[in-house]
């Protein structure tokens, strides 16, 4: 059998919107002046409905039309196009007052029906429009099946959040989800509704009333809640055995990145008691707004998030560099789709080629350039040092000159705490590139402001523990921890990223910015929760097996060193170390005869060598060879870390 189907292309789809509003409005006009005169319209008031509706109904239809009203996908429509809509009505309301005032009866209607007119039409034209839309919410969402079951939920939170989500669930049955009561912690939205659904009490509630009300999932939609309290609900819900979801971060609804439907599982990272960070977002804007901004690394973890956050700010252009084409290609598209592809030049290259970097440098003229590309894996660059002293230190030098060469203004290098004191190579190359940059400033004070940023880990960034633990429990464990006194701090990638932003706007040039990373967390502890957040027990379904410190490895990282003075700066998360920059030419020196060097020696050779380069450095090297110790606690260290920061 041969199904009708309605060709509502653009072209097809404003004549069937002209037809309706013609009608709709037609029908309007004519009831209001059966009400007006009670059905017992006399003679003349019916020949002057006939003239009216020659001339008002196509003034109306040309004020929709001029507020965009005539245009519109059918099945979309909210407060703004109400908005459109009432102005353009009341418009011609006025008007038709307006000719009825200069010649009178015969020519507009009676105020009576002009008043019951623009009400009829704003009713009728938003009520279609409004079951339109409702038709394509209930119809069209993904996934939806006919007669699909409704799961029931518990929404945590009945603040405009969990509001918001019981709204869009509600209008949205597509999405297999029937909200039936809320739970707050505040008194005082107790035992009212929202969206006529109850709010029933605390969440504690929801252990006594899920097998009453059959609720089968729990979705958390308190964004603004503390780590601790998040904990509590997740303890409680699993206790209860009801499967829970969690809306989107406050930053990403605030930024407009996602919608509050878009539920996703409760991560490690909401259990972390990681406070919000709060930007000086207009220094930030005007820092970069009109700006050719440089981003090397940018398909990387901490790169690609740079070049989110930075293409907010409206730059010239945003040059996204990586040697890795598939990075490239990806953080390219993803900026494409949200609408900054006019602003955005992929580039692939890499920083050791010097020639490709002073062509980019020579073409687009960076004014910013952020330096986050590195080798950070920290057992892996023990084995090949020279890679690390090429990449992270070389290669940061040789780019460092090329932004003082060609003017930039300024230089952030993107460094890590493993830098402080460090035991591994990749935190000494890291160290080395710092004093590098610090000197190069010291030289030329009052050209490129040069700083470096540093951070600790990332949590969920490439090789991170974050995605080896998810694999290890996805194979049913054992999870794999070096050592049970081991601590780390840690940050989420888009925090890291916001504060990196704010530093280079407070840099001056020459400093060492030293983000606030709150307290240390045991990587043992951090194993257990990811275990039970995958509804499994720790040490009965997955077991944790203790492998031993790697080399290059400390127990505890640290937040400062020997020399560096800490000084605050404006904003509370974000501490300055200030400290006697190295000779330029001496560093300079170091750094041809580790070039030089680079394929000649040994692991162990290469290390001896960066230890006279970076002093602080106590390598770890063949037992022959082996100096130092290297697992310190932070209080054995020369440094001492300054007020205010915790470790």
């Amino acid at each position: 059998m041969m199904k009708f189907r309605l060709d509502l292309s653009p072209p097809n789809r404003f004549l069937v919107l002209l037809l309706f509003y013609e009608a709709e409005l037609t029908a309007s006009l004519w009831l209001a002046y059966d009400l007006r005169f009670d059905f017992m319209v006399d003679p003349a008031s019916y020949q002057e409905r006939y003239f009216v509706l020659l001339w008002l109904v196509p003034l109306q239809l040309i004020l929709l039309g001029l507020f965009h009203q005539l245009t519109p996908l059918l099945g979309y429509f909210s407060t703004p196009d109400l908005a459109r809509m009432f102005h353009a009505l009341f418009i011609s309301s006025i008007i038709t007052v307006i000719v009825g005032i200069a010649w009178g009866a015969g020519f507009a209607p009676p105020r009576g029906v002009i008043a019951m007119d623009f009400v009829f039409c704003l009713v009728g034209l938003t009520g279609v429009r409004l079951a339109l839309r409702t038709f394509r919410e209930s119809g069209t969402v993904s996934g939806a099946r006919k007669g699909q079951r409704q799961r029931r939920v518990g929404i945590i939170g009945a603040g405009d959040a969990g509001a918001l989500l019981a709204k869009e669930l509600s209008l949205k049955p597509g999405f297999g989800l029937q909200p039936v009561a809320f739970f707050d912690d505040d008194k005082a939205k107790w035992h009212s509704r929202v969206h006529d659904i109850p709010v029933l009490g605390p969440p504690e509630r929801l252990a006594e009333v899920s097998a009453k009300l059959d609720i089968q999932e729990a979705i958390i939609a308190m964004p603004a809640a503390s780590a601790k309290r998040i904990g509590e609900i997740v303890r409680l819900l699993r206790q209860v055995r009801v499967p829970c979801k969690t809306i989107p971060s406050l930053d990403q609804l605030a930024l407009g990145q996602v919608r509050v439907s878009q539920l996703r599982n409760v991560e490690v990272q909401d259990l972390l008691g990681r406070e919000k960070v709060e930007l000086e977002t207009e220094n930030i804007r005007l820092a970069l707004q009109d700006h050719v901004v440089l981003v090397t690394g940018a398909g990387g973890s901490i790169g690609s998030e740079l070049c989110r956050q930075i293409a907010t700010c409206h730059p010239k252009h945003l040059l996204l560099l990586d040697r890795s084409e598939p990075n490239v290609f990806q953080i390219e598209q993803e900026l494409i789709g949200l609408e900054y592809g006019q602003r955005i030049i992929p580039l692939v290259g890499d920083i050791l080629d010097r020639a490709r970097m002073k062509e980019v440098f020579s073409r687009f003229r960076p004014e910013v350039v952020f330096h986050a590309a590195a080798h950070k894996h920290v057992p892996m660059m023990e084995h090949q040092p020279g890679e690390a002293i090429q990449n992270n230190s070389l290669g940061t030098a040789q780019l460092a000159d090329l932004a003082l060469e060609f003017g930039v203004a300024r230089f952030i290098l993107i460094s890590t705490d493993k830098a402080i004191n460090p035991t591994s190579v990749m935190g000494a190359t890291k160290r080395l590139a710092e004093m590098y940059v610090q000197a190069l400033y010291a030289a030329h004070p009052n050209q490129t402001k040069f700083m470096a940023v540093r951070f600790g880990n990332v949590l969920g960034s490439s090789g991170s523990v974050i995605p080896i633990f998810h694999r290890q429990i996805a194979e049913g464990g054992p999870v794999k921890v070096t050592h049970p006194e081991m601590t780390r701090y840690f940050m989420t990638i888009p925090e890291a990223s916001m504060l990196v932003l704010q530093s280079a706007v407070q840099g001056t040039g020459g400093e060492i910015f030293v983000l606030d990373m709150g307290s240390p967390v045991k990587i043992v502890d951090l194993a257990r929760q990811m275990i039970e957040l995958s509804g499994l027990k720790p040490d009965e379904d997955i077991q944790i097996e203790f492998t031993g410190v790697r080399p290059g490895e400390k127990l505890f990282e640290e937040v400062t060193r020997k020399g560096e003075n800490f000084a605050p700066t404006t904003h509370p998360k974000i501490f300055r170390f200030l400290s006697s920059p190295a000779d330029l030419d001496q560093i300079r020196k170091t750094l041809q005869n580790l070039r030089a060097n680079l394929h000649q020696f040994e692991a162990d050779g290469l290390k001896l060598m960066l230890k006279e380069a970076v002093p602080d450095y106590q390598p770890f090297l063949a037992p022959d060879n082996r100096i130092g110790q290297l697992i310190t606690k932070p209080e054995d260290q020369h440094g001492q870390a300054g007020p205010g920061l915790k470790i």
